[in-house]
């Protein structure tokens, strides 16, 4: 089962907790053991897991991520979002996460974070289930 999902961020590196979002599709799929992969299909936007409990891991990250790749450098790429590119290369377009007992096998802390880079825009991002 796959299913389509829109996102709208609102600044231009931001970091949006959508753990719900996946995990409200995984119980309506009524799978019990398998894989959800979460698929970014955007250049400049990414998909990671880490930490949703404290907001400041979310600024940490997006933080250092600009401190190591500026916004404005010396890019050949002329759209002016080279910086976004990096990024979303460095973070990844996917992440799949195992299915037990109908539940994502999520640690305590972990969240499923939508990565934007080049923001602010509409997004979408797939999940896909499937069974053992």
């Amino acid at each position: 089962m796959k299913s389509d999902f829109a996102i709208r961020t609102s600044t231009r590196t931001q970091l949006i907790d959508i753990t719900a979002t996946v995990r409200d599709f995984v119980a309506q799929t009524e799978v019990e053991s398998g894989t959800c992969t979460v698929f970014v299909p955007h250049t400049t936007a990414a998909v990671t897991i880490n930490e949703n409990a404290d907001p400041s891991v979310k600024t940490d990250i997006t933080a250092k991520l600009s401190k190591l790749i500026p916004h404005r450098d010396d890019y050949q790429h002329l759209e002016g979002n080279s910086d976004a590119h990096v990024k979303s290369t460095l973070t990844g377009a996917s992440v799949t996460v195992l299915i037990d007992e109908g539940r994502l096998l999520l640690g305590t802390w972990q969240g499923i974070m939508f990565c934007e880079y080049d923001g602010p825009r509409q997004r979408r991002f797939i999940v896909k289930v499937q069974s053992d």
